[in-house]
C-alpha cells in the first residue's frame, strides 16, 4: 500500500516534538503507513545589525540536521511557494504553532489539514491559551486536534488529551508539559487517520452558549501589568501564568518622582487581614518586598529591572534602594 505523504507545518520550538515523534515512528516502522514529504517553516531572522547573520527557526533547525525537504516561504500566497508545495503531493498536512494559512494552502491535500492546539478546545481559541489558562486559575487545560476551516481554531475535533495544572506551573512549565503530550496526540491523530479510524466532532457539539468559552486573545504590554487590587489568588496565577514570558509587571515610583517598571516572575502568598489600601509597598530593605492587596499580601521572588537580570528580591535590595518607593496604581 502507498504511504500516507505529510506535510508539516511549524516554527518554535512547541513544534519540534511531534516533527520528531512522526519520524522516530517513520524510521522505526517501516509499515508506519506514512512519510513525511517536506517541511514549511518561518523564513531565517536576521540577528545583528550588518545582516549577516541568520538565526533558523527550531524546527528548520530539526529538519536540516534529519535531512528533510524545507520550505520557508515569506508569503503563504506567494504562487512560486504554492506551487513548490503541489510537488510535495501531500495527502495530509499537519500545522503546528504556525502562521495563519489561507484556503488554497489548507485546502490542498486530499485528506485535509489538521492543527495542534495547546488547549482543550473549544476553550481558550486564540493566540496566547497556555497563559491564559494559568491566569483564569484552571486546574486542567491539554491539547486539541482538529480540521482545519475558515474560522480561526473553530474546526472539527479529532483528539483532545487534559494535562492537569498544578500550583507551581509557570507557563514556561506547562508549555513544556504540552509540548510533550502534542507529539503523543499528533501521533495519535496520524495513525487514526492512516487506518481510516478518525473520527472529528463539530465544537458545537461541545458547549452551550458562546458565553460559556474562554477566550486566548494575544498578549500585549498593557495585558501583562499587574492589577494590585486584586486577591492574592488572582495575582499570584496573573504573575505565573505570564512567567517566564512575556512577564507580568508593575509600574514603581521612587521619592524623587521618578517611574519605573519591575518585571515580576515569581511571588509567594501570603493570606492574612490587615488595613492597609491595596498597592502599598512594605519591605525591610534587606530581605523582603511585599505588596498589600484585597485579602492578604503578595511577596515578591524573582523580578527584574529594566537593564538588570532577573534576580531573586534579596539581591535586588542589595543594590537597590526601595526607601521611598511606591507602587503606582
Amino acid at each position: 500500500m502507498e504511504k500516507l505523504r505529510i506535510v508539516y507545518l511549524g516554527t518554535p520550538d512547541f513544534a519540534v516534538e511531534p516533527l520528531r515523534r512522526l519520524l522516530e515512528k517513520q524510521r522505526a516502522c517501516s509499515d508506519c503507513g506514512y512519510e513525511i514529504a517536506g517541511v514549511v517553516t518561518m523564513p531565517d531572522k536576521m540577528i545583528n545589525k550588518r545582516g549577516n547573520q541568520l538565526l533558523m527557526s527550531p524546527v528548520k533547525q530539526f529538519a536540516v540536521a534529519e535531512n528533510l525537504p524545507v520550505l520557508q516561504p515569506e508569503s503563504l500566497k506567494d504562487e512560486a511557494f504554492q506551487a513548490a508545495l503541489r510537488e510535495w503531493r501531500a495527502d495530509l498536512q499537519i500545522v503546528v504553532a504556525f502562521r495563519m494559512l489561507p484556503e488554497s494552502v489548507w485546502n490542498m491535500p486530499r485528506l485535509g489539514t489538521f492543527n495542534l492546539h495547546a488547549s482543550l478546545l473549544p476553550q481558550y481559541r486564540g493566540a496566547a491559551p497556555i497563559n491564559w489558562a494559568i491566569i483564569n486559575g484552571d486546574k486542567e487545560t491539554g491539547v486539541t486536534t482538529f480540521f482545519l476551516k475558515h474560522e480561526i481554531d473553530t474546526g472539527d475535533v479529532i483528539y483532545r488529551d487534559i494535562v492537569p495544572i498544578e500550583e507551581c506551573d509557570t507557563a514556561g512549565t506547562l508549555h513544556d508539559k504540552l509540548m510533550l503530550q502534542g507529539g503523543d496526540t499528533v501521533l495519535r491523530t496520524v495513525e487514526a487517520i492512516v487506518k481510516g479510524s478518525a473520527v472529528s466532532v463539530a465544537q458545537s457539539e461541545m458547549y452551550i452558549s458562546e458565553e460559556d468559552l474562554r477566550p486566548a486573545p494575544k498578549i500585549f504590554r498593557d495585558t501583562c501589568r499587574i492589577n494590585w487590587n486584586s486577591s492574592v489568588g488572582r495575582v499570584y496565577d496573573f504573575v505565573r501564568g505570564m512567567s517566564p514570558y512575556p512577564a507580568a509587571w508593575c509600574e514603581l515610583e521612587n521619592s524623587a518622582g521618578e517611574k519605573f517598571a519591575l518585571k515580576i516572575y515569581k511571588v509567594e502568598k501570603e493570606l492574612c487581614e490587615h488595613g492597609k489600601n491595596c498597592g502599598t509597598l512594605l519591605t525591610d530593605g534587606k530581605s523582603f518586598v511585599k505588596v498589600a492587596v484585597q485579602d492578604g499580601y503578595v511577596s515578591l521572588a524573582d523580578v527584574q529591572l529594566a537593564g538588570k537580570k532577573r534576580m531573586p528580591v534579596a539581591d535586588l535590595l542589595r543594590g537597590f534602594s526601595m526607601e521611598g518607593v511606591k507602587t503606582v496604581l
